[in-house]
């Protein structure tokens, strides 16, 4: 979970830097645009994995509560 906040903040981050060195913005904007894209990043990579993670929770137990019902009992 750490690395996955780490590397949203970082995406987030150096896109945020890219885009406004891109677009000519003055350093001390680019940099606090940067750290609310790094913010932002984090949050949503966040929020995405833990969609993620229980997604991949549900699947497992679908498929765990159909091998059983299939199971023939002895």
């Amino acid at each position: 979970m750490k690395f996955v906040f780490l590397a949203g903040g970082l995406a987030g981050f150096l896109l945020a830097a890219a885009a406004g060195l891109w677009t000519g913005r003055a350093l001390d904007r680019v940099l606090l645009d940067a750290a609310l894209g790094c913010l932002v990043g984090a949050l949503l990579f966040r929020w995405f994995w833990t969609v993620l993670v229980r997604g991949i929770r549900e699947t497992i137990l679908h498929r765990h509560a159909a091998a059983s019902a299939t199971a023939k009992p002895k």
